[in-house]
């Protein structure tokens, strides 16, 4: 099952899509989570996801909006897909007939 800082990188890794790499995953995450990770939290958690095969990474073109240089960027992997699928049904399992608001809709 995966911490709760994984599942947040990994979504926002999803979000951001193609080519995400710190920045743009940061701004999701204080954009959508209300969270202000550092670069290096973000960093650190996309190399252990990359390390279980949830992420895989290359290093992108450069391009004038990083200021012509390269950068390190991730891709969510299917296992990835499928170990946040898994953690979404743990947690729908474990709050199911609880008033926790994580029933089904």
């Amino acid at each position: 099952m995966l911490g709760e800082l994984e599942q947040v990188v990994l979504l926002a890794v999803l979000r951001v899509g193609k080519d995400a790499y710190g920045v743009p995953v940061h701004d999701e995450i204080q954009t959508r989570a209300g969270r202000d990770l550092t670069l290096g939290t973000i960093y650190k958690t996309l190399t252990r996801l990359e390390d279980k095969g949830l992420v895989v990474s290359h290093i992108g073109e450069p391009t004038a909006a990083r200021g012509g240089r390269r950068t390190r960027c991730y891709v969510v992997t299917a296992a990835g897909k499928r170990s946040l699928a898994a953690t979404f049904k743990t947690l729908r399992h474990m709050a199911a007939g609880l008033d926790v608001g994580l029933e089904p809709t």
